[in-house]
Parts: structure tokens; C-alpha cells; sequence
């Protein structure tokens, strides 16, 4: 399994008769961002890749310098805009699948964060089958260059994301997918995870849900809804309660919505859910 290190090598990819140009990214400090204690050495990447549509789908590559247990596909919530520099570093690092990279680097996975296409608001696409083309470049690259177990993780609206990504993932190539305080109720946006092909989904499922989420469009009652829709799949549903609010925003990132001030205690529970999956 090839580390991020070994990554830098690599001029030109090639992914579905994409071609893929990126920078050759020194290794910098990465951050996990938005809460103290993550700063941590650790291997940083920054990839173009050239998708569907000739669009620009930017990628920040962040994790151990060595052998990693996987790795893991981030498709954050919102607009879906990061604001991936090429030197690594993030606009937008508030979002909890972003802010918590270091934390899932230190348990030895590989994470790679996807930004929005050409820094464009991702709502109202992410269920469309062009962007199903695209999450299928992106899972098919990152798995290309490293070999290792393959997860998807989307937060929020960005669960919209993931739940399409797994709907066309092939099991072996993906180990499963997590759906943390998924969308379920119409909003701006004007999509849920119900419109992403849930029913197609084959890979092991986790949803979580905080029962102290006050956001409108992801009601944690709804979770085993979820789960239900995902009729192929094998499901868990894992209810948490807890977190702090450090904004007047419901659905905002610094909310029980977005696990603010229990990262570690989330990530420890995910992570245990993966590796009772995979069985290690």
C-alpha cells in the first residue's frame, strides 16, 4: 500500500480515460482545524482531476506517512466548499468531516476531503447522475493509488453525496459507508438522501444520528428510515446525544449538528464500527 509520500511521485494519472495533472505538494503540518490539539505532522497532497463534464473536482489528500489501515473519502456538508489551497491548506475548515482529518490520521487512516467542483455550490447536484459519474471517478483514483480499504463519509448535506457514491460502489472496492446527520426533509437545497438511489446501495451501512440535532432537515427520527430505504444493504443506525452550540444556526457545524465539542467521542465510535465491519 502505497503511502501519501509515494504519492508525490506520480505526475499523470489516469482515471476512466481522465486525465489527472496535480502539483507535487510538499509535505507540510497539517491541521485538523476548527478545535486545539490537531496539529500533527503528516503527509498533505493537493490533486485536479479532470471529470465529467470537464470539470475541475479538487482534492486534498492528508494522513500517516506510513502504511495506513484505509482510507477515507470526506464529502463535507453545506455548499460543499472547502476552499482547498495548493499548498494544502483549507478555507473552510469548520465542517466536521474536514476539522476532523488529524483526528482519524492519528488512528492511522489516510483521509481524502472533496471540495466543491470549481468552487461552485454543490446544492441541488449531488443526487444527479452526472454526479454520480463523478463520485465514481473519485472513488475509482483514490483507490487506484493506494490499494487500501476505501470508505465514504459524507456530513449533512454532504450525506447526499456519499449516499449516491455508495449507490454505484462495488463491494471489494468499498468497504462501506457513513452517513452522519443526514438530510431526509426538503430544504434549500431541494434534494435528501432519499433521492440518491438508496435502494441501490450493496456495501455496509452506518448511520448516525444526535439525538440533540435541532437542525430541521436532518430530524434523527428519521435515521431508521434511512437505514430502511438502504433495502440491499446491511445497516446500523447508531443514536449519540450530546455536543455544545457555538452558533444561532441549527444546522451550522459549530451545533450538536455538527458534533461540536465531541469529535473524538464520534470518531471513536465510528471507527469502531468500521472495524467491527472489516473484522479487525
Amino acid at each position: 500500500m502505497r503511502n501519501f509520500r509515494a504519492r508525490l511521485l506520480i505526475e499523470v494519472a489516469f482515471v476512466f480515460g481522465f486525465a489527472l495533472l496535480f502539483d507535487q505538494s510538499a509535505v507540510a503540518s497539517g491541521s485538523g482545524g476548527g478545535q486545539p490539539g490537531l496539529h500533527v505532522e503528516e503527509g498533505v497532497s493537493v490533486r485536479d482531476l479532470q471529470v465529467a463534464g470537464n470539470e475541475t473536482q479538487r482534492l486534498l489528500f492528508y494522513g500517516p506517512t506510513v502504511d495506513s489501515r484505509g482510507v477515507l473519502i470526506m464529502f463535507p456538508g453545506g455548499t460543499g466548499e472547502v476552499g482547498i489551497a495548493r499548498d494544502g491548506s483549507v478555507r473552510h475548515g469548520e465542517n466536521f468531516v474536514v476539522r476532523t482529518r488529524g483526528l482519524w490520521a492519528r488512528r492511522g487512516y489516510e483521509v481524502v476531503v472533496v471540495d466543491a467542483l470549481g468552487q461552485k455550490s454543490m446544492r441541488g447536484i449531488r443526487s444527479s447522475s452526472w454526479y454520480a459519474d463523478v463520485t465514481r471517478q473519485i472513488v475509482a483514483y483514490v483507490h487506484s493509488l493506494s490499494g487500501a480499504n476505501v470508505w465514504i463519509m459524507g456530513t449533512s448535506q454532504g450525506s447526499i453525496a456519499a449516499m449516491l457514491a455508495a449507490s454505484t460502489a462495488r463491494p471489494g472496492i468499498v468497504s462501506g459507508v457513513v452517513l452522519t446527520e443526514p438530510v431526509s426533509v426538503l430544504g434549500h437545497s431541494k434534494e435528501t438522501v432519499f433521492d440518491a438511489h438508496p435502494e441501490n446501495v450493496e456495501i455496509p451501512a452506518l448511520i448516525v444520528a444526535n439525538r440533540n440535532d435541532e437542525c430541521w432537515v436532518a430530524p434523527p427520527d428519521h435515521a431508521e428510515d434511512i437505514a430502511k430505504a438502504m433495502s440491499r444493504a446491511a445497516t446500523t443506525v447508531l443514536f449519540i446525544d450530546g455536543g455544545t452550540s457555538a452558533s444561532a444556526n441549527p444546522c451550522s457545524s459549530l451545533a450538536p449538528h455538527g458534533y461540536w465539542g465531541m469529535d473524538e467521542r464520534v470518531v471513536e465510535r465510528i471507527d469502531r464500527w468500521m472495524r467491527e465491519t472489516r473484522g479487525t
